[in-house]
């Protein structure tokens, strides 16, 4: 298969920056702003996440069907969702971080109502948009750079945010006036973004059923055993992550004391970024994705571990735990979405019909969950620990923060990868099943009904380069 432009791949992160533009600034700093500027208990706060990244999590799948029975012409399936759902999205975040003063119940009711609408608004731009790259190829090292491009526009809002907006979050600034010029700002930049990802990141990948019925969604998702496994490693996995990324900014300001190294990490996830993209294809194409995604979330164990065991007191250690864990946490990151693109080929080997819609949507369905349960366990940790908005903090609110922020990453992250060893879909079993997809389209064979293919190698055996693989 042709090799994508550089510019598709640049215009497809252009996509997921734009993305979070929403997602990110939520994950980093809606529980700030809901217990520290609209005034909603941690406890609260932390039942609001639950229970609204829940709903998402049902909206992913909802997201998927749309997707699945829609096909134009001329835009395909995936682009016309990010041209007309991205502009409500981008001001749904700027209602969500605008929360007016109208009583506990009032100010609680509206919190409620804009984040649920900014995670069903969300799912329908990012359902389509996830799902575009399995059909904008098929190449795994082709994959691998799309994954990279994703997480290079991801971590370039997140940096921006690390660096720019982190450092203004501390007692007696303006925080409402600061987020609303912030989300308003990014209206026009993601709007800008969504439209560069429309024009240039192109379908390219046959497909013999463009609408999909219901009946074929459920058959592949009941006969897609790899997504499964990689679903459910990626709710644990997620789950630990967004509890550290929800405290991240507690224990720098509140245990390490030291809220001015919040820039200093963002701009490190920058350049580890940059440099993990570039050399994760060729680690792909050496080790295979499931064990770059293992031997990562090992990483993210480590760091984990170092984060709860060092006193606060170890600013610098401390600070380095916080390190490793992000070099895990981007590694795994760059490399699962290419997983879960290699999972499409296998739901179409097995039932003959292309359902990157809904496959995308559950893989996000079991993400989002872990998002809502690791956002609220963090929230949990503070409320048990006794957190007190703008106050100097216990000794057991800080045993709380390095809960969240350590011992959570690591013990779920732990068994993110038990479930990931049992994974069986590699990358030399991915290159067989297409080769017997390519073969039935040029034959004219009927598709679905298929079997594992035999190689003469087990299931878990090093993942080979197929022949498409670029050098």
């Amino acid at each position: 298969m042709k090799k994508l432009s550089k510019l598709s791949i640049v215009g497809y992160g252009a996509g997921d920056a734009a993305n979070n533009l929403a997602f990110t600034t939520a994950t980093m700093f809606l529980l700030v702003y809901y217990t520290d500027v609209a005034g909603i208990s941690a406890a609260a706060a932390g039942t609001l996440l639950l229970s609204v990244r829940i709903f998402d999590a049902f909206a992913d799948v909802f997201a998927g069907r749309v997707v699945d029975r829609t096909f134009s012409k001329r835009f395909g399936k995936f682009r016309p969702f990010i041209m007309f759902g991205s502009i409500p999205l981008l001001l749904l975040s700027v209602a969500t971080f605008s929360v007016p003063q109208l009583g506990e119940s009032g100010t609680l009711l509206y919190a409620y109502v804009t984040y649920a609408a900014l995670g069903l608004a969300y799912s329908l731009v990012n359902i389509p948009y996830g799902s575009l790259a399995g059909a904008m190829t098929q190449d795994p090292g082709e994959r691998a750079k799309l994954g990279s491009a994703r997480m290079v526009g991801a971590l370039l809002v997140g940096s921006a945010l690390g660096i720019f907006v982190a450092p203004l979050i501390k007692p007696g600034a303006d925080l409402q006036g600061t987020f609303t010029t912030i989300t308003l700002v990014f209206v026009a930049i993601g709007a800008a973004l969504y439209f560069f990802t429309v024009l240039t990141a192109k379908e390219r990948v046959h497909r013999a059923v463009p609408n999909v019925t219901l009946k074929q969604s459920m058959d592949t998702l009941r006969t897609n055993k790899p997504l499964l496994m990689l679903c459910l490693s990626s709710f644990f996995f997620l789950t630990g992550y967004l509890a550290l990324t929800s405290v991240q900014l507690y224990y720098l300001r509140d245990v390490l004391g030291r809220l001015d190294l919040y820039p200093v990490l963002s701009i490190a996830q920058l350049v580890l970024t940059f440099v993990l993209a570039a050399f994760m294809p060729r680690l792909v194409r050496a080790i295979g994705k499931k064990r770059v995604y293992i031997y990562s979330s090992l990483v993210t164990v480590v760091g984990g571990t170092i984060i709860f065991f060092t006193p606060a007191s170890q600013v610098w250690i401390g600070f380095t735990g916080l390190l490793i864990s992000v070099v895990g946490v981007l590694a795994v990151n760059i490399v699962v979405w290419a997983l879960e693109a290699d999972t499409v080929e296998y739901g179409e080997w097995k039932t003959g019909v292309r359902t990157e819609g809904i496959t995308y949507a559950l893989f996000s369905f079991t993400r989002k969950t872990g998002q809502a349960v690791g956002g609220a366990l963090a929230a949990y940790a503070l409320a048990l620990g006794g957190y007190k908005s703008g106050a100097t903090q216990s000794a057991e609110a800080v045993f709380g923060i390095q809960v969240a922020a350590g011992a959570l990453p690591a013990i779920l992250t732990l068994l993110a990868v038990l479930v990931m060893s049992k994974y069986k879909l590699t990358d030399a079993m991915h290159a067989e099943i297409l080769t017997e997809i390519r073969a039935r389209r040029e034959s004219g064979a009927p598709d679905g009904g298929a079997s594992a293919p035999e190689s003469g190698r087990t299931a878990n055996a090093p993942a080979a380069p197929s022949a498409a693989t670029p050098n």
